[in-house]
């Protein structure tokens, strides 16, 4: 899949979002165009270049792990 420069996520507006949820800092993960949140353990998505924080469209990390219920 290819990457527009609107997938690429401001890394001054990296520096500023936390997670809705816990509060803690997010990681970028480029290949999923998504921002982490291990300590909430979920994933946000990126669209358009923007970030929707909603922990009601957020995915949960748990379907990271093969055999694991996510």
């Amino acid at each position: 899949m290819r990457r527009t420069q609107d997938d690429i996520v401001d890394v001054k507006l990296l520096e500023l979002l936390v997670c809705p949820i816990s509060k803690a800092p997010l990681k970028w993960d480029r290949e999923r165009n998504e921002l982490v949140s291990r300590a909430a353990g979920l994933a946000y998505p990126v669209r358009d270049g923007i970030p929707v924080m909603l922990p009601s469209e957020a995915r949960p990390l748990s379907q990271d792990v093969p055999g694991r219920p996510g």
